[in-house]
């Protein structure tokens, strides 16, 4: 699977808005929270922090990039019918070598993880996320538990 990054557009906000996840992880549909749903929509808010992630010509993903001097917090998200597929890793992969391309001076990458999401936290881990802390989150109309994990780069 060849990946493509690019500055995400209109149309591709409007089609990630309609993903919607199953399960527990129906939590991660951007209509559970306005606030990031607006953001997602807005091209004015969305600015060039976000990118969308095609395979073959397809949309398959996006991540959200945070830059705050030396590092970078990440947000991301599969397809859903692509997760629970063994892809998360590659997918990972891929966004953090496009990181260390474009962004070469980041030297540490920051994520959140909802805490119930055991799945997620263990693609993290195996790509060298280390656990910092938890904290609760404000987000979805609550607090939730929250995971917050880190990774330093090695840029070579």
């Amino acid at each position: 699977m060849q990946f493509h990054f690019s500055l995400m557009s209109q149309s591709d906000a409007e089609k990630i808005a309609d993903w919607h996840y199953e399960g527990i992880y129906s939590f991660y549909d951007m209509e559970n929270d306005p606030e990031d749903l607006q953001e997602l929509l807005s091209p004015e808010k969305r600015g060039e922090n976000y990118w969308s992630v095609f395979s073959n010509g397809v949309l398959i993903g996006f991540v959200a990039l945070f830059r705050d001097d030396l590092s970078m917090e990440i947000g991301l998200g599969l397809r859903p019918d692509l997760t629970g597929k063994g892809l998360g890793s590659t997918f990972l992969d891929e966004i953090e070598q496009f990181i260390l391309d474009y962004f070469p001076t980041v030297s540490k990458l920051r994520l959140s993880v909802a805490s119930f999401n055991i799945r997620a936290q263990k693609v993290y881990q195996r790509a060298g996320f280390l656990p910092c802390k938890e904290e609760m989150i404000a987000t979805n109309g609550g607090e939730y538990p929250f995971l917050i994990m880190e990774k330093y780069l090695f840029n070579t």
